[in-house]
């Protein structure tokens, strides 16, 4: 989807040109036009100057009637544009998403053992399919026998494989490279997460957010203002000028005072949000979350699998003294050649490395499993020798003599760098320690040094003990960790954020993780996480990436500070218009002359400056489209200042454009005789 967002999002108009222009028309509906308040009274006013136009008795008044309407119509016209245009992208995305949805032939099991094949889109919940190497996975499920490596590139736009395990989820129209599996199908036809998927980007489908719903009833509310005011002008204007009281001149000027840009504009806002968040392979569930990212307070991250890798690996062999690394090593080594956790192989590939092999040696005798029970693993060779890993307590316990004091140093050590120790001891004798560790990902202090400049508070909550969660935290850079914590504890954390009045994001991938996701005011879940953490999420993180919380906050930074500064602008935009219209309506009357000092641009005649104005209102639209559907640029600043910034910037332009570009077009009406 990465290299979707790059190929198609900036192109989706030019490849959907006559969807876009169809829809433009279609939009055009009143019974579509009626839920944007703002743009419904624009076309209300355009069939009354069409009327007119009709209707007029000279040729020099249907002449001004047909300006105002042709005028009026391309204002429309542009606004449902913008919104057509934002679609355009959500269905391209869409299209790209259906394009890697096919269907794939699925080896179902039978109770009875036996395989048959049938199509993938007739696969229910419950039933088990066998995946072997190279075949796509069929629909999304749960693996519950085997483990392998997974290509999800058509998914996530990621090349580097998936190691997928036991309980671990898989998504239909991904590929098994190796091993086989046999996956239990978790949803019914046309509930597939692609399925979800293509819904949650189609713009179309996209609900209208709570800012947005009082922003448009805000607008409503200064629409219904301006009309009064309108209504209440053409008493007082007819009693000064009655050929002020033309209806196109008193269109024109309700037109121009109501905010038209940001109505025009404010679905097309909503929608690129959206999109925008699904170019950085994240998928939102609702509008809503992508706009709380924006106002997010406080950030807590589950540590497994999100802040680290989520499997320990091995990083180093510390023998005790008497043994030798490369003995340790080989030791290690043979005890781990049937363990077939990511774990085991660690230990595999740090003791070639080691030993300089750059094959796996084989070693005849009898692999010993690890157990709950005994909390060790190895192998019986056919010398007699018998080797074991495990846990400490549990290596002590089967040791023939006393371990030196220096294993409790080592374990100690270890332990306290957030590390996991592991003993290796041959025939009773304790070679040493294997240190595993779950490393964090790459990138992360920086980004978390990035939330802290946001004023965005960053919280682990961990179920390891306070020292290795205190070790993990200072190494990711998190501001604060809470160790030992269950899952009914997340939630408790929440809710005390909650309480204290802060907006809380929450990321994490497993079952587990699933209450916590649910209460959080943005849930994000990894996609290589359970089916439970992506059902309770209302983001899903196509990558598994803990750090794409930031681009998520990022985007809804962008997407409320885009509505703000847009809404400024109109709203500086309107007075500046209303210093064009009135002076200009007004200034032929005697008595009213003092409104010609209000004519700073030189005007020359009414009509002219009702038709530059006019002009001015519809052509800001497709210039402002670019920043309603990019974005306006996010720095991270505290919120005084990124305020005061941006309502100087927009409104101070939205001020000094119109001067400037209704000056302009009166003056290219001028040459034309026009004004």
């Amino acid at each position: 989807m990465a290299t979707f967002a790059a190929d198609h999002g900036s192109f989706a108009a030019r490849r959907y040109l006559k969807e876009v222009l169809r829809d433009t028309f279609l939009k055009l509906d009143p019974r579509q036009m009626w839920h944007n308040p703002v743009m419904f009274v624009v076309e209300i006013g355009t069939v009354i100057t069409l009327v007119l136009t009709l209707t007029a008795p000279t040729p020099a008044a249907r002449g001004y009637d047909l300006a105002v309407t042709l005028i009026l119509i391309v204002t429309i016209l542009f606004a449902t544009f913008a919104e057509a245009y934002a679609e355009a992208r959500g269905r391209a995305q869409a299209d790209y998403l259906r394009r890697t949805k096919s269907t794939t032939p699925a080896k179902v099991i039978a109770p009875n053992g036996q395989v048959t094949v049938m199509e993938s889109d007739k696969l229910r919940r419950g039933m088990q399919v066998l995946v072997e190497p190279h075949d796509i996975i069929p629909g999304d499920g749960v693996v519950v026998e085997g483990m392998g490596s997974v290509d999800e590139s058509a998914i996530t736009g990621e090349s580097a494989p998936v190691v997928k395990a036991r309980d671990d989820s898989v998504t239909g129209g991904t590929v098994l490279l190796s091993d086989r599996m046999i996956i239990e199908i978790t949803v019914n036809p046309g509930e597939s997460f692609l399925d979800r998927m293509i819904a949650l980007v189609e713009g179309a489908q996209r609900q209208k957010t709570p800012n947005e719903i009082a922003l448009s009833a805000l607008l409503g509310v200064l629409t219904l203002i301006f009309v009064f005011v309108v209504v209440t002008l053409v008493p007082i204007a007819r009693y000064f000028s009655p050929h002020a009281t033309q209806v196109a001149t008193m269109v024109a000027l309700l037109v121009c005072l109501i905010p038209t840009t940001i109505g025009a504009l404010l679905s097309a806002i909503g929608i690129a949000g959206m999109n925008r968040v699904a170019m950085v392979n994240v998928v939102a569930k609702s509008g809503r979350s992508v706009e709380a990212a924006g106002d997010i307070d406080t950030i807590i991250l589950d540590k497994t699998g999100t802040i680290t890798m989520g499997n320990r690996m091995a990083t180093e062999f510390l023998p005790l003294p008497g043994v030798t690394e490369a003995e340790i090593a080989h030791a290690a080594l043979l005890a781990s050649l049937a363990d077939n956790t990511p774990e085991g192989r660690s230990v595999v590939d740090l003791a070639k490395e080691i030993l300089d092999l750059r094959d796996t040696p084989n070693a005849e005798g009898e692999p010993v499993p690890f157990s709950a029970r005994t909390r060790m693993s190895g192998i019986d060779l056919a010398d007699g020798r018998q080797i074991r890993k495990g846990a400490v307590s549990a290596i002590r316990a089967i040791a023939q003599q006393e371990p030196p004091p220096d294993l409790d140093r080592l374990t100690e050590s270890v332990a306290r760098e957030g590390a996991t120790p592991l003993a290796v001891a041959v025939d009773g004798r304790v070679l040493g320690i294997i240190r595993l560790k779950d490393v964090v990902k790459p990138g992360l202090k920086e980004r978390f040094a990035d939330f802290r400049a946001m004023g965005i508070r960053t919280v682990m909550a961990t179920g390891d003990n306070a020292i290795t969660a205190a070790v993990i935290a200072h190494e990711a850079g998190v501001d604060d960790f809470v160790a030992e914590a269950k899952p009914e504890d997340k939630i408790t954390l929440i809710r005390s954020e909650q309480a204290a009045g802060r907006l809380v994001a929450m990321t994490g991938d497993g079952t587990n993780d699933a209450p916590a996701l649910a209460q959080a005011d943005v849930g994000l879940a990894m996609n290589a996480g359970t089916m439970a953490a992506k059902e309770a999420a209302n983001m899903i993180d196509l990558e598994s990436n803990p750090t794409k919380l930031l681009d998520v906050v990022l985007v809804g930074k962008q997407l409320l500070i885009t509505r703000g500064a847009l809404t400024t602008f109109s709203i500086a935009n309107d007075m500046a218009k209303y210093f064009a219209i009135v002076p200009a309506m007004f200034a032929a009357v005697p008595s009213l002359r003092v409104l010609g000092a209000l004519n700073i641009m030189g005007l020359k005649t009414p009509h002219g400056a009702i038709l530059s104005a006019l002009i001015f209102n519809a052509l800001i639209i497709p210039a402002l489209i670019p920043f309603a559907i990019r974005g306006v640029r996010y720095r991270a600043e505290s919120a005084d200042r990124m305020l005061a910034r941006n309502v100087f910037n927009w409104g101070v332009l939205g001020i000094i454009i119109p001067f400037i570009g209704i000056w302009a077009i009166d003056h290219v009406l001028g040459l034309f005789g026009l004004a």
